[in-house]
């Protein structure tokens, strides 16, 4: 194995691990503001829960980012493993780092993908709960009368 080889072990695993801990870093943002938008639905916070979801709308562009930087690295890996990008699996990704590296990686894409689940889970929950709410909202308009005022059955029919 040449220097460059080497240099190239050490660097894309090294690459892979800081970009994990970018990923988790943001999952466990997103994570904290579906859970905060989760208790201004409850608390019937509307501009808490606009507000979050502005949030929410800032951390997915973040996440857009990091998309390209993930898709960057398995090119980078594929390249280096001679295959093709969709056959980049974590196993033969970590098999390029050191041993006691390999652990750390695995590790972390596990703490990765349980909080990716948490994030799935609860924003689940909020979009049951605006459903909820927003299908109260058109009981209440209908009882009222208001639901003859324009536009107010098409903004009853948003989907949260």
């Amino acid at each position: 194995m040449n220097a460059e080889v080497i240099v190239q072990d050490q660097i894309l695993p090294a690459a892979v691990a800081r970009h994990l801990d970018l990923q988790i870093a943001s999952a466990q943002r997103l994570l904290d503001l579906v859970l905060r938008q989760g208790w201004a639905i409850r608390e019937r916070d509307v501009e808490a829960v606009l507000a979050r979801l502005s949030d929410i709308q800032v951390e997915m562009a973040a996440r857009e980012s990091l998309e390209r930087e993930r898709t960057e690295l398995i090119r980078r890996a594929a390249v280096r493993l001679e295959v093709q990008p969709v056959e980049v699996r974590l196993p033969a990704l970590a098999s390029l780092a050191a041993p006691t590296e390999q652990e750390r990686l695995v590790r972390r894409s596990a703490e990765l993908r349980g909080l990716l689940a948490e994030v799935a889970r609860e924003h689940g929950i909020n979009r049951a709960l605006m459903r909820q709410e927003l299908t109260f909202l058109d009981h209440l308009l209908r009882i009222s009368g208001e639901e003859s005022a324009p536009g107010a059955r098409r903004l009853m029919d948003v989907e949260a």
